[in-house]
């Protein structure tokens, strides 16, 4: 039984459909179909039901799933075991967030397609925080607060931010003098996420409310650049600005607690090792900004 069968028909049965897994795989429509012609002729049995919205799975199909993805993690776990010390191979699809990404996280990928000839990498770039198991992804980048979840994450680096506003904004609103006062100002927020800023060793909680809402930090930056509220943001998107005057840091005694990077993945028996390569590769880089400004601007 080819293992490239199993791993495709896994593929399928968790996008729910050939067009979604090819985009996974990173191959033609076609060659998905003929693996799961192959790998249905060889068991002599129907795993998936196709109609025009798709592919569900089969009763056998169900059952069969499971059975199919811990054979191909197993085996990928053979082959780490048995490869050379530092060599890899095979597919890596992670999701990287479009705040700090391109920045942050696109070098240190380019670095490790250079080290890793052999190693396919597929990133994608958003915000949005992407369901790992139902979406295909080895792993993903998660910047800031990570709520709670049955995911295994890896710290990479801390994250500290600040609370500002424009000077228009405060000579037109009044800057808040508590936590408690930024429930009466204009927040500009990226869901309705609670802010939580530290009185001392004890953490207060407020929900800001806003008018303006954006997945990006650097969206953000610019609205509260243009006057439009107050904005909780890393401070690498918001530095350049305060030192330029253009915003104002606002409660200096209540800081936000630490936030942080991660490196997020599902749990599971053995951490695939082209996922502690990345890990690694990103704890070097994202505490040594010169390096990281190196490979971007120039390589190694």
């Amino acid at each position: 039984m080819d293992i490239e069968e199993l791993r495709t028909f896994v593929e399928v049965a968790d996008a729910g459909g050939v067009s979604p897994a090819a985009r996974r795989l990173g191959v033609a429509k076609s060659i998905v179909s003929r693996r799961l012609f192959r790998l249905e002729a060889e068991l002599g049995i129907q795993l998936l039901a196709r109609s025009t919205r798709g592919a569900v799975l089969t009763e056998a199909g169900e059952a069969f799933r499971d059975f199919a993805f811990r054979i191909a993690t197993e085996v990928d776990v053979a082959k780490e075991t048995i490869l050379p010390e530092g060599e890899l191979r095979g597919r890596l699809r992670i999701s990287v967030p479009l705040t700090f990404g391109p920045t942050h996280i696109a070098p240190v990928l380019n670095e490790m397609a250079r080290l890793h000839p052999q190693l396919s990498i597929q990133a994608c770039y958003t915000d949005r925080f992407v369901d790992l198991v139902a979406e295909g992804y080895d792993c993903a980048i998660r910047i800031g607060y990570l709520p709670d979840s049955n995911l295994v994450a890896r710290r990479i680096g801390p994250l500290s931010g600040k609370l500002v506003a424009s000077p228009a904004y405060i000579r037109l609103h009044g800057a808040p003098k508590t936590p408690e006062d930024v429930v009466g100002h204009e927040a500009l927020l990226q869901a309705n996420e609670p802010w939580q800023f530290m009185d001392g060793d004890r953490m207060v909680t407020v929900r800001p409310q806003g008018r303006f809402k954006a997945d990006n930090g650097q969206a953000l930056a610019s609205a509260a650049c243009a006057g439009l509220g107050l904005a909780r943001l890393p401070d690498d998107f918001i530095d350049e600005h305060i030192a330029a005057g253009r915003l104002v840091a606002l409660l200096p005694d209540y800081p936000p607690p630490a936030a942080g990077a991660y490196v997020l993945r599902a749990p599971g028996q053995h951490p695939v090792r082209k996922i502690r390569v990345l890990t690694d590769l990103l704890i070097r880089y994202w505490n040594d900004r010169d390096a990281l400004a190196a490979l971007a601007d120039h390589g190694p």
